[in-house]
């Protein structure tokens, strides 16, 4: 009985069928999300720039690194959950998957309610000083970081939503939320922005009550369709509302690795900035790196990321059926996908990069120039980036999340900025240097993370829940 109800909750062709047809499928509505997300930012910080001018584009680019920073202690609860519905969900039980699924949601309300919005609001003044902000942009971020701290519930409950319907075998339904979201934030920036009849214009603080409302109402969308009985999670409300302390230490064991894995590139990329920021020719650079690194590599990275996501739930169903290797063969399957879009992308960052730059608008002789020699480098790192990425989904899937987060402070931090310290010392910075330390940096992550997978240590991982008691 109990596997016949799991076959009609789960998708069982993750661990019986094509393992190609089963990542692309988990793969491609997470990529076209991204970029769908994309386009909502996009649109934003043209109005903002309209409507502001560049130091509301500033306060919003400000508020929302120090918003992912301070959010990652709650993210980790999303990866930690991910890891657990994989693998009950390949073992076909699914009443702990239901459990996992609802802790991780009481527990991220009770964090966002009652640490992120009394903590964010007090402390948004003292984290804009940190960063440097000027008076000019402390101005407009403050109320835009105090609204976007003090309201996260709403955007909790998507990206748990997302969280938890992936790692069940569901990638479809989180994007048809994610249309819905990026459509509402557009339409209530488009009136709360600029304003519209009565509604004045709020600027920056009008961008942050769209995301909040609009963030908002799929939430309460998402917690409907849990109890409708539809999606693979399901709620009820004959569940037991206290917490369940054996699920929430698991949901952070598996989960912190990840939450301190993203401070730790977040950390390396800001300090990577420093060493371009003293470069003779530094405005050129950073746009540069801005335009190559931050909007057009991001075609690699985007399918990297969907590919990840797919890996890590593959993996962790095939485990949870007792099928390792398939799990093994399924991030090899994945790799694979990944090299070809990355070589395809790598080769028109060669073949055409100056159309590429010129779509950005980018003129003058040397920040072209920069810009053409970054999408050189940039088009060698594509594979390795999509390999690391790959076989980091899968470490996590199977639930080691700490190797990925050695991995990448060995990779993106000291590998990078220590040969740029060292560089710099010794004959003093050029851009191929710290274009030539990103690709080394990119080039460590593939074959460290190749080689752990390949040990196979998280074949002996331990994913265990005790059964719900009445």
């Amino acid at each position: 009985m109990a596997d016949s109800v799991a076959s009609r909750r789960f998708d069982r062709t993750i661990v019986e069928g094509s393992l190609a047809h089963a990542v692309w499928r988990l793969a491609w509505p997470s990529m076209l999300q991204h970029v769908i997300g994309g386009l909502q930012g996009l649109v934003d910080h043209v109005m903002i720039g309209h409507f502001v001018g560049y130091t509301g584009n500033a306060a919003v680019g400000v508020s929302w690194q120090i918003w992912l920073v301070v959010i990652v202690f709650v993210s980790s609860l999303i990866s930690g959950m991910a890891v657990l519905v994989a693998r009950f969900a390949g073992a076909g039980d699914t009443a702990t998957v239901d459990r996992v699924v609802y802790q991780a949601f009481l527990t991220s309300v009770v964090l966002a309610v009652g640490v992120l919005a009394p903590i964010g609001y007090v402390a948004s003044p003292w984290l804009l000083a940190f960063v440097n902000a000027t008076p000019e942009v402390q101005r407009e971020a403050l109320p835009y970081l105090r609204i976007m701290l003090g309201s996260s519930v709403g955007m909790l409950m998507f990206f748990m939503m997302g969280g938890a319907l992936r790692p069940a075998g569901d990638a479809r339904t989180p994007l048809r939320l994610g249309v819905v979201l990026t459509v509402l934030n557009i339409v209530l920036n488009v009136i709360l922005i600029g304003g519209v009849g009565p509604i004045p214009p709020m600027g920056t603080t009008g961008a942050a009550l769209g995301t909040v409302l609009a963030s908002s109402i799929v939430g309460a969308v998402c917690i409907g369709l849990l109890f409708s009985g539809r999606l693979p999670v399901r709620f009820t409300w004959q569940m037991r509302w206290r917490p369940d302390w054996e699920i929430i230490r698991a949901l952070f064991r598996f989960g912190l690795p990840t939450g301190f894995q993203g401070i730790a590139m977040n950390v390396g990329g800001v300090l990577l900035l420093h060493y371009i920021g003293s470069l003779s020719q530094s405005a050129e650079a950073q746009a540069a790196y801005t335009i190559g690194y931050g909007q057009l590599f991001v075609f690699i990275t985007w399918t990297s990321m969907g590919l990840m996501t797919a890996t890590a739930t593959v993996v962790g169903h095939n485990l949870g059926a007792g099928r390792p290797e398939r799990a093994m063969a399924a991030a090899h399957v994945a790799a694979r996908l990944g090299l070809g879009v990355a070589l395809l992308v790598g080769s028109a960052f060669v073949a055409v990069p100056h159309v590429l730059l010129g779509l950005f608008g980018m003129q003058g002789a040397a920040v072209i120039s920069l810009g053409v020699q970054l999408l050189r480098f940039l088009a060698i790192s594509g594979p390795f980036v999509t390999v690391a990425l790959v076989y980091t989904g899968g470490l996590q899937g199977s639930g080691d999340t700490r190797s990925p987060f050695y991995i990448s402070v060995v990779s993106q931090v000291f590998i990078p900025l220590g040969l740029c310290a060292t560089l710099g010392a010794v004959k003093g910075l050029e851009p191929v240097d710290i274009w030539t330390a990103i690709v080394l940096g990119h080039i460590t992550r593939s074959l460290l993370s190749v080689v752990r997978f390949r040990q196979g240590k998280w074949r002996h991982i331990a994913v265990d829940i005790s059964p719900a008691t009445s």
